[in-house]
């Protein structure tokens, strides 16, 4: 028989064998030394090459995976770990698609959307970015590079490449059904962390610095996978208010009762995170909401609903047994300590930045401040809010710019809005544009809508909202096609 065996065919195999021993033993060893970041690192390729080459052929997979990834960083940064920089595989998501969509020979990308306002001030805001690193304030580079990031390079990022191949009805569609999901595996999160306890990364979170301002007088403030209490409420806010307005739209009874127990979930969500400015979310939300709402009955009984919640939690003492509700109470109480410690720290920032029109540069108050300006006395002083931390860097008149701008983007989406004809496609706008004057107001107590996963759907929520009138005649234009084809039939 053994003239029968080929011995030069098994001599590969046995190499083969040799190999996957040897590389088990390696990884084995590895996962040792370094932990799980070696095993998870290998998954990660497993997906990543394959994702990849389907990126190339539909440059929407790098864009929806973007908007997951903006949603579940932090469950690989707490329970996966390790030296990896995962902030930047979101930048590399976005560029990736971007080298993908130029580079693609296609011409089924609508580069004529770029022709708008909207990429006018991302452009114009990106360029004041870019100038403030010679401030004459002499903050650090480094400050200056890891605070760009935020304030405008996702910016700068996503409108345009969201304008360009993500801006279709269904492609609205899914968004919203992404981000609303994303948003309820949010919320059940942070029930599990309040009500069994939380995974073991989010208890090693606990157990370091984010003690001190996530469990206060016992109580956990829950933060689920998001980077914090305060960014969890107010995102849980934003998607509730959006829940609740779909709701109100004309769509099937089941969707509408789905969403309606989706914005009550969220809303639950935004309660245990104990986050008392996501109250302010919803206030204004459901001010400009009710506003565009064209319907004086809705307008009544929206205004008498939001004052009557507003009056039980300023002038009554209904659910004082609960500490959620409770804590919700105290933002509306102008004697809370918090309260006035924020006020002391923005008297000094006053005092400070009287002589300095111009601000600190950027990166030199908050965690970056800490970390690389150390020496600068505006990183001494928390801000507590971004609008305080975009006066703060900016200064006066960056301040002023930052702020007209946001006013005049949500002026044109409230503009956009009240001429929508389709009424589905105006509700859905409606919310969105609801959420954006939300967060923007509630970022005035917190530092929100320049973190994931807030800063993205603000930013694709406007892309949207000024493709409004084009997505309306899209619409239009399909009903007269359906009616002259039952016409001919």
């Amino acid at each position: 028989m053994s003239q029968f065996i080929d011995n030069s065919a098994a001599k590969p195999k046995y190499t083969l064998l040799l190999l996957g021993i040897l590389t088990a033993v390696a990884i084995g060893w590895l996962s040792a030394s370094l932990g799980l970041a070696v095993p998870a690192l290998l998954v990660m390729l497993a997906f990543a090459i394959p994702f990849t080459v389907s990126v190339f052929y539909e440059p929407k997979y790098g864009f929806l995976a973007f908007i997951v990834f903006c949603f579940t960083i932090h469950i690989f940064t707490r329970e996966v770990g390790g030296n990896i920089p995962y902030g930047t595989i979101g930048e590399a998501l976005l560029l990736g698609t971007w080298i993908t969509v130029i580079t693609n020979s296609s011409k089924r990308f609508n580069w004529d959307n770029l022709k708008n306002d909207l990429m006018f001030l991302t452009l114009f805001w990106f360029f004041i970015n870019l100038i403030e690193v010679f401030n004459p304030a002499d903050a650090s580079i480094m400050g200056w590079l890891q605070e760009i990031r935020s304030t405008s390079l996702y910016w700068l990022l996503v409108v345009p490449l969201a304008l360009v191949i993500f801006n279709k009805n269904k492609d609205l569609n899914l968004f919203l059904y992404i981000i609303l999901g994303l948003s309820i595996l949010g919320a059940l999160n942070g029930i599990k962390q309040l009500y069994i306890g939380p995974w073991p990364g989010e208890q090693a979170f606990l157990n370091g610095p984010s003690q001190k301002t996530h469990i206060l007088f016992g109580k956990l403030r829950v933060f689920s996978f998001y980077s914090d209490a305060g960014n969890f409420g107010a995102s849980q806010a934003h998607m509730g208010l959006t829940a609740l307005l779909l709701a109100l739209g004309p769509f099937k009874l089941w969707k509408r009762v789905l969403l309606l127990i989706t914005a009550v979930l969220l809303f639950y969500g935004m309660l245990i995170s104990g986050t008392r400015g996501a109250l302010y979310a919803l206030v204004v939300g459901i001010a400009v909401a009710i506003f565009l709402g064209k319907n004086f009955k809705i307008i009544f009984l929206g205004s008498a609903i939001a004052f009557s919640l507003i009056f039980l939690l300023k002038f009554t003492s209904v659910g004082s047994g609960n500490y959620h509700v409770q804590r919700l109470r105290s933002a509306l109480n102008p004697e809370d300590a918090s309260l006035g410690v924020r006020l002391y720290n923005q008297e000094r920032l006053a005092e400070y930045l009287d002589t300095r029109p111009f601000g600190g540069g950027l990166g030199v108050i908050g965690f970056w401040g800490v970390k690389y300006n150390s020496d600068k006395y505006l990183a001494s002083i928390p801000p507590d809010s971004y609008w305080v931390k975009v006066w703060a860097m900016y200064g006066i008149v960056g301040f002023i710019i930052w702020f007209g701008i946001m006013m005049y983007i949500l002026g044109k989406c409230c503009g956009i809005v009240w001429m929508i004809r389709d009424k589905r496609l105006r509700i859905k706008l409606l919310a969105l544009t609801s959420g954006f004057a939300g967060i923007l107001f509630c970022s005035y107590g917190n530092e929100v809508m320049n973190a994931m996963p807030s800063a993205m759907i603000i930013y694709i929520s406007w892309c949207f909202v000024f493709l409004g009138p084009k997505l309306d005649n899209d619409i239009d234009s399909n009903k007269k096609e359906a009616v002259l084809a039952k016409s001919y039939a």
